[in-house]
Order: C-alpha cells, then structure tokens, then sequence
C-alpha cells in the first residue's frame, strides 16, 4: 500500500476567503481568542471570537470543512442533559463569505422517544479591530476602545472602534430568526424549544463599516469575476490523476483568489491568510504563469497595475514616477502611518514584470485596445529604470530603500538576509540582483513588442537595443567562469555575490543566457546541492547559510520552479525539465487536494525525508503557487502563444510518467484550441489539434534551442518589430 504524507500549512486552522475578506478558525470551526483566528475585512479583524455554547457548553464538533473557498461548514453535537436528550440534538453552522459574513444556524432534534429538548444557544461575539500583522505577530501598535450597542427592537448588534483616527464598526444583524433572540452583554443567545422531530433556523449577518459606509473601500463583484475566470479556464485531462488533481485544484483556487480591485477584479490575492492585499509583482507574476488559462487574470493585473503607478517622490514611501506599487492596504496599521503599506513602492521587480506581462498579454490575445491604453504606464516604467532605477548610472539597476520603514531587499527574494555570499555574510544595499537584470532585459524586449503592434516602431526598435546592450552586460559582469554559474548579485562595491542560488534560473526564462552556456548552467541548478528532488532549492545547500526552513536561504519555492521550468523549455532541455515537473507535481501529492502552499523546506527527497517540510509561516493557497502548475503544463507543451500571426506554437516533450496529456480551450486571441499529446514508444511525443476561428497550431523548437534558431517562424516574429 503507497503511503501518502498529508501536510498542510497552519495545520490547526480553517481558512475560508473571499476578496478582501477571510475568516480563520480553529479546527473545530470557531474563533475562541486564540493567535490569527477571526473575520477579517480589509487587514482589520472585526470579530475576535465567534463561537458557540450550547446549553452553557461548547458542542461538540463532528465534521468542519472549508467547501468552495468562501463557505464553512460545520456540524455539532449538542451534549446531553437534563432537557436535551443524548446523541439526538445537533447544530448545522454554514458561514458564508461575501460583501459580508453569513451565519445560518440550523438546529434539528431527532430525539426517537419522542422527547423535547430545551436549551440556550448562545453566538458568543467580541472584536478587536487589530490589524492582521498585529494578529500575526501578537503584538499590539495601535488600540483604542471598542463600544458594544444591542438595539433589541432591530435584533441588531454594533461593535465600533473608538480610536480617534479610525472609524471603523462591525453590525450583527439577526436578520431571520423564529427563536427568541435576546443579547446579555457577550453573547446572542436564541431560546431553544423543539419538539422530537422538529428543527429551526436562525441567519446572522456581520457587515463591515468603514467610514461609516457598510461595505468594503473599492471592492466589486468578485463573485461574477470568480464566474467569468472558471469559465474561460481550459479543461485539462490526463490517465496521470496526480497532475490531473494539482491542475483542478490550481485552476479554482486560481479562479477563487480574485481580489476584486476596482481597477482589475481578476488581479488575484497573493495568498491565505496573511497575503490579502494588494501586491503588484504577486499579481503579475500570477496572472503570467497562468496566462494560458486565464488571460483576462493577466489584463486586470496589468490595469490593476497601472492605476497604481507611481506619480511622485515620495521617501517615505519609496515611490518615484513610473515606480510600479509593491504593496497597498487599508488596515489599520497603514491607515494610521504606523507602516508604509498604504502605497508602498519598495519593489523593483514589479517595474520589469508590467513590461514583459505587457508584451506576454499581446502575444496571447492581441488585445491591442487594452495594451494600448496601457502604453503610457510602459513609458513611464521605462523612463523610471532608466532614470531612478539605475542608481550609479552604470547600465545596472540596484535597489536601496529610502523609507524608515522600507524593505530592504527590493528583488525576487526580499527577506532581510536573503543575499548571501559564498561564505555565508549577508550583504548590505546597494544590491543589483541577476534576476532583476534579467527582468528588465526581458521587459525591453516585450514593451518592444508592445509598442510595435501598437505603431510605434520607432521606440520598439530603440528599446531592442537597449535591450541586447543590457544581455551583454549581464553576461560580462555577473557570470562566473570557475562554476560554470551566474553570481547571485552585484554588491555595494560592485563585486560578484558569489554565492550558488537560484536567482540565476530567472535568467534562462528570460532569454538572456547564451545558448552554448544554457547547459551548464541548468546542469548546476539540478545538482544535488541545489535540487531537493522536489524542487530547485532558493540557497545551495553547501552555503553556510543554507536554512531548510528560512523564507530565501534553502527553501523550494513553487512559483520560482514555475519560471526555472518555462527556462529549461525555453532552451530545449527536457531532460532537466522532466526531472523537475516530476519532483514539483509529487510534492504536489504530499498535500491536501495536491495544492502546493507557498513555500516548502529544502530537506532531500531521500528514504529519511519522505516529505521535504514546509516554512513554518506558508500561505495555502498562495496565488502564484497554484499558477506555477499552469505554467508547468505550459512548458511540457512547449507551449508559446502568437495571436498577432494567428499560430499557436507547441513542441511537446512528454516524460514517459505523463504519457498522455489534453488540453481543451486553450484561448488564443478570439480563437481556441483543443490540444491532445500523446508518448510514443521511441519517447516521442505526437500531438493533434482542433480549432475554433481563425488559428493554426505549428510544431517548433523553442528559439533558444539549438535546433529553433534562425528558423523562418522566429524572424517573421522578430519582424513585427
């Protein structure tokens, strides 16, 4: 019999969630007080305890279970006494999330000898108004008092928050009840009396208050965007029920995680719990990954994106014109100055990513009119890399922050001790990190693109110089010839960080490794030291620094394997792609419902670690960790979108462990395609397709293979430009 590991982040809580709003639980479905349990609405926690008592003891729970991401379902057992007859009267709880929080209450006697029951349920409430880093961190920075007002006639209860600076209230509302309802200063208490055989019902509705108005600041439908992104998803089959399982849970948590941001609702959430507000760089990299699933995902982050944009200096904030956000909410501790994540900017990566996500969206949909409108951000992004980006003017760009409250590392990997060197010392900013050369390498080239379909010829050829200048530069100053690697950065003094990391891996996604050194350097992302066999790990494990746990320094991050495996396919190496693919999609089957969480340990896939770990803080679902399953089916494809020119381009290598693949719905611009794969015996892989519209599917070796380049397709390509 196999034996299968089942872990999960935060093992001891519920998550339910629905745009800017989630309730944590125990296991036994109720908030009781206890660390990051509550209803959280934008950032702030409304309700702190949210529990039950039946007859003056908490039920006992039978089954509690998250259905659907946004709903709670909950089934208890009322204990027996003196009027309540035993094994007989129980309590249904379905707590569902919207613009607000639902509790309906259903209590069922099923008493056989005909006996009555008799008791007080009791809805015990309290609130806080913490923030959810306070929550998190159990420790306070702000606090006020908090009112409680019951308005028996209305059947409604009010907690406001009395700090001078926040207006902020949560009203309980028992808005259908045929129990007697009564509030004794801690609990909503109903009058239970049932006949055997008889049941009854009670609804709540808790709605937040922010100034004073009951809904969320800025947030839309999210349900008809959840609709509209399950819709347009492919369906995906496969005889391998491990890949087939990591793809359906991906793609509806993907379609669950829409924020519902005003400007672009299908930008997703970053990840449950602690992610819930807006992250630009989260956003993109997401809706990239899951590009060829969800396209209107990536056109709400790039709009979602733009609105955001940076407009003027701003040190405490770090924001500059043309700067793309790193981070924006209203919780409590923003909206009182305490931290800077009201519009915070400390992000380099994000500037990049609009330009390539730019590019990358138009090679999909040719979505001109979107793109378009869009193209003054890319101006201004371009202008800022060039202008704020590049501190020393040396054709690089480093990032340092200016806020007392900054990030102080602003690449991929911003955990304050992320870069290392060889011998383990963290490294103070100035830091100019390889992947984020990569990025801006990468994002040229696509606004490139960009500006091209859209007229601009002129602008898209000057950026391709650019862009060619800066891949040279990055292969003369941050490659590393006795390890046959790319150096994790540059440091303050310009010096390599020496250190072997997966930084490196971005550039092979990017295009900016020479073909003839693609080799070695995937060869050395898989060694041992590097590859966990569940994943390439973020820090050798040879560093001295190496943490299995850490955030940056040993970890395997999914959504960074994502991108390593988009570069292996990018260059034609299917070997280390198969290796990877399948040590990431057997992670995925140590996991509940396969769902990768954020970020795993980096212990070896070896007969003493049948599991790798996990960081003790990992978000599940983690937007960009679901995506990373899209993107992964993508590179196995050899899959590459070119609706300008109406083809959609594939070269499938199947490993002998997917012997079998279709993909039903792939959109591409107003076409679609059906695509099914198939392992021949030689270890090939055949495929055949069926249309919708005007399209055509066109076997070809990616560009950076040795095989693909100078072919015919990739210059007509290149001539858009």
């Amino acid at each position: 019999m196999s034996h299968r590991v089942q872990l999960r982040a935060r093992a001891e809580q519920h998550f339910v969630y629905w745009g800017r709003s989630s309730l944590v639980t125990d296991l036994q479905g109720l908030v009781r007080g206890r660390s990051t349990d509550g209803y959280y609405a934008e950032n702030t926690r409304l309700l702190s305890r949210l529990s039950l008592c039946a007859g003056g003891r908490v039920p006992r729970a039978i089954a509690v279970s998250p259905v659907g991401g946004n709903r709670l379902l909950s089934y208890y057992e009322v204990g027996s006494a003196e009027e309540v007859p035993e094994a007989s009267v129980y309590v249904t709880v379905d707590v569902e999330l919207s613009s607000a929080l639902a509790i309906s209450l259903r209590i069922d006697n099923h008493s056989l000898d005909g006996r009555p029951c008799k008791f007080d349920l009791a809805l015990e409430l309290e609130a806080d108004f913490a923030d959810s880093l306070e929550a998190e961190q159990q420790e306070r920075e702000q606090e006020g008092e908090v009112d409680t007002e019951w308005f028996g006639s209305r059947r409604e209860l009010w907690f406001r928050y009395r700090h001078p600076k926040l207006d902020r209230a949560a009203r309980i509302r028992v808005v259908d009840s045929a129990l007697p309802v009564t509030f004794d200063g801690r609990s909503v208490s109903l009058a239970v009396r049932l006949e055997s055989r008889e049941s009854a019902a009670c609804r709540l509705e808790v709605q937040p208050i922010f100034d004073g108005k009951p809904q969320l600041p800025d947030q839309t439908d999210v349900r008809k965007v959840q609709g509209r992104l399950r819709e347009e998803t492919p369906r995906l089959s496969t005889s391998n029920e491990v890949v087939a399982r990591a793809w359906r849970t991906a793609t509806s948590d993907l379609a669950s995680l829409a924020l519902g941001h005003p400007a672009g609702p299908a930008a997703p959430i970053a990840g449950i719990p602690l992610y819930q507000q807006f992250f630009g760089r989260d956003t993109l990299t997401t809706a990239w990954q899951a590009l060829s699933a969800m396209p209107s995902m990536m056109r709400d982050a790039l709009t979602a994106n733009a609105a955001l944009a940076g407009r003027s200096i701003d040190d405490w904030s770090d924001e500059e014109p043309g700067k793309m956000i790193h981070q924006a909410t209203h919780g409590p501790l923003a909206t009182l100055g305490l931290n800077n994540n009201l519009r915070n900017y400390g992000d380099y990566a994000t500037a990049p990513d609009f330009l390539i996500m730019l590019g990358q969206y138009l090679s999909w949909t040719n979505d001109r009119s979107t793109a378009r409108e869009l193209l003054p951000v890319a101006r201004r992004v371009v202008e800022w890399i060039e202008r704020y980006g590049d501190l020393d003017g040396d054709g690089l760009i480093e990032y340092r922050t200016r806020s007392s409250k900054g990030v102080k590392n602003q690449g991929w990997k911003d955990a304050d001790d992320a870069i290392v060197d060889f011998s383990g010392k963290v490294i103070e900013t100035p830091i100019a990190t390889v992947e984020l050369q990569g990025y801006v390498y990468a994002g040229l080239q696509q606004a490139a693109l960009a500006f091209a379909l859209c007229g601009d010829r002129g602008y898209a050829i000057d950026l391709v110089r650019k862009a060619w200048r800066l891949r040279r530069r990055i292969n003369e100053r941050f490659w590393m010839p006795e390890h046959r690697f790319y150096a994790m950065a540059l440091g303050p003094d310009k010096e390599q960080v020496d250190s072997i990391s997966s930084n490196p891996a971005h550039l092979l996604a990017c295009g900016v490794v020479p073909t003839s050194r693609a080799r070695a350097v995937a060869r050395r992302l898989m060694a041992p030291d590097m590859f966990s066999g569940w994943g390439i790990r973020s820090l050798s494990s040879d560093n001295p620094a190496y943490n299995p746990f850490s955030y940056h320094r040993g970890s395997v991050w999914p959504v960074e394997n994502g991108t390593a495996a988009l570069g292996f396919a990018r260059y034609g190496l299917w070997g280390e792609l198969h290796r990877l693919a399948e040590g990431v999609f057997s992670l995925s089957d140590l996991f509940e419902e396969g769902r990768l969480p954020e970020t795993v340990g980096g212990m070896p896939r070896d007969a003493a670690h049948p599991h790798p770990g996990i960081y003790p803080a990992s978000c599940a679902p983690q937007a960009w960790s679901a995506s990373m399953v899209v993107v992964l089916i993508q590179s196995l494809a050899g899959m590459l979108a070119l609706a300008p020119l109406r083809i959609l381009v594939v070269d499938p290598h199947l490993p002998a462990w997917l012997p079998d693949l279709r993909v039903q719905g792939i959109a591409v611009g107003e076409a679609s395609v059906d695509l099914a794969m198939r392992r021949q015996a030689d270890g090939t892989t055949t495929y055949r397709w069926h249309g919708r519209g005007n399209v055509r599917v066109v076997r070809q070796p990616p560009p950076e293979a040795p095989e693909g380049m100078g072919d015919r397709l990739w210059t007509a390509l290149r001539s858009l430009i």
